[in-house]
């Protein structure tokens, strides 16, 4: 049998990168983020992208009662993969979620039977790191990676703790 690999590209869209809740270290990592989807997709690997999803009502929800500001609203400019990202939406295949996890990325990358599942994008400390460990549950004798070369967090600090935390639960951090 042979391995199956996939390749999650978490919430690379205009309003983490340049729009309401952009940030300088998202755009940084913009290029190898697109040698790593373009290599891993020349190595097999399933690509799936995530899409931070939010509706009209945002700011009356949890999240929006404590980050209240609008982003990311399906079918708005912020919503969008950013840059030359974008571009490389053809590659694989995309799931929006409403919150920081998906269940249903999971659950697909359960039922896909993927022996290794790498994780890239933003940020780091919220929906990488939830998205990681949503896997780490579902597949527990799957590798499941995060590349922190191509991760980005609004708060250096909290974003490198989230490396730290994710390694103690044997998710393997590579590019530190």
């Amino acid at each position: 049998m042979c391995a199956k690999k996939a390749l999650v590209i978490v919430d690379y869209q205009n309003d983490f990168v340049c729009g309401s809740l952009g940030f300088p270290a998202a755009a940084a990592i913009e290029d190898a983020l697109c040698a790593k989807i373009e290599a891993r997709a020349a190595e097999g690997y399933a690509c799936i992208f995530t899409f931070d999803t939010h509706e009209e009502d945002y700011l009356s929800t949890f999240e929006g009662r404590h980050l209240p500001v609008p982003h990311c609203l399906r079918g708005t400019e912020g919503w969008c993969l950013y840059g030359k990202v974008a571009a490389l939406l053809p590659l694989g295949m995309g799931f929006e979620k409403p919150h920081f996890g998906s269940m249903e990325l999971v659950e697909y990358l359960r039922g896909q039977g993927y022996n290794t599942v790498e994780f890239v994008g933003v940020v780091t400390n919220i929906c990488v790191l939830s998205n990681a460990l949503l896997a780490r549950t579902a597949l527990p004798d799957s590798e499941i990676v995060v590349d922190a070369s191509c991760c980005a967090s609004n708060d250096e600090k909290l974003g490198k703790a989230a490396l730290d935390v994710m390694e103690g639960l044997q998710i393997t951090v590579i590019g530190r």
